[in-house]
């Protein structure tokens, strides 16, 4: 394992301010606001932002404030936060972020978690920190082989909690780290003592006759509001899902692309 210090190249900043200038905006339908996908000026305005007024080498010195290190876990070089606690006792927690996020979902709980005294919690609350950047985010190495997915994921972070010298410890996930966090739970049931996740999906019961069976009328509700979801608002996961190369040329090519 090696220290891990995030210094993003002066030459990668200097081009993306040149391709935010040269972003190429499409056209949009009157009046069509978000019914489309990213309205045309909440996202000018975006770029704007983003060329005038936003400053990468303070949030890279926000994020450098954690113990940062990389390190190969099977085939790829992980990157990781492993924040340790003043307390002794603390006890290991590995917190997975979700999509498209980054270890930076979590600069606000790091400190409070690892030392709860300071922010005036309890030293018997206090965990050691591991925050991994799931492969492919952040600076971890992306897979070259079709075939790793959410399993595979919680493959790598059981394999760093145990390179970490971690024999017993607790995860946590929101989004896609919440189904890696439900995934270690399996893959590593020895020494996973217990997870907590802030997105549940579930599945009707087994034998049930159909999806709606003990459905309480007060839920239904909400169950209709995630059908229409999953109908107007998931066509960026048809096309993740199955045809990812294609959409990456134009991501890629584009800070512009993301951005939305």
């Amino acid at each position: 394992m090696e220290r891990f210090r995030i210094h993003v190249p002066d030459s990668v900043l200097e081009d993306l301010q040149v391709r935010l200038s040269r972003a190429r905006f499409p056209d949009q339908l009157e009046d069509a606001g978000w019914s489309h996908g990213t309205e045309l000026d909440y996202l000018r305005e975006l770029i704007r932002y983003w060329r005038e007024r936003y400053d990468w080498r303070e949030q890279e010195r926000a994020l450098n404030r954690f113990d940062h290190y990389r390190t190969r876990i099977g085939e790829l070089d992980l990157c990781f936060i492993h924040q340790r606690s003043p307390e002794p006792a603390a006890f290991p927690l590995v917190i997975t972020h979700g999509w498209p996020g980054s270890v930076f979902e979590f600069h606000k709980i790091i400190g409070p978690l690892t030392d709860p005294v300071a922010h005036g919690g309890k030293r018997e609350d206090a965990f050691h920190v591991v925050c991994p950047s799931m492969p492919g985010y952040g600076f971890s190495e992306a897979p070259r082989k079709p075939g790793f997915g959410i399993r595979q994921v919680a493959e790598t972070n059981a394999a760093l909690m145990a390179a970490l010298g971690y024999t017993r410890y607790g995860a946590q996930g929101g989004d896609w780290g919440a189904i890696a966090t439900a995934e270690i739970a399996r893959v590593d049931r020895e020494h996973v003592a217990g997870i907590h996740m802030n997105m549940l999906t579930a599945a009707p019961p087994a034998g049930a006759a159909s999806p709606m069976d003990g459905v309480a009328p007060d839920e239904l509700p909400w169950l209709a509001d995630m059908a229409s979801f999953r109908k107007h608002e998931t066509g960026y996961q048809q096309i993740q899902r199955t045809k990812p190369q294609t959409l990456g040329y134009a991501l890629n090519d584009s800070p512009g692309g993301p951005a939305p």
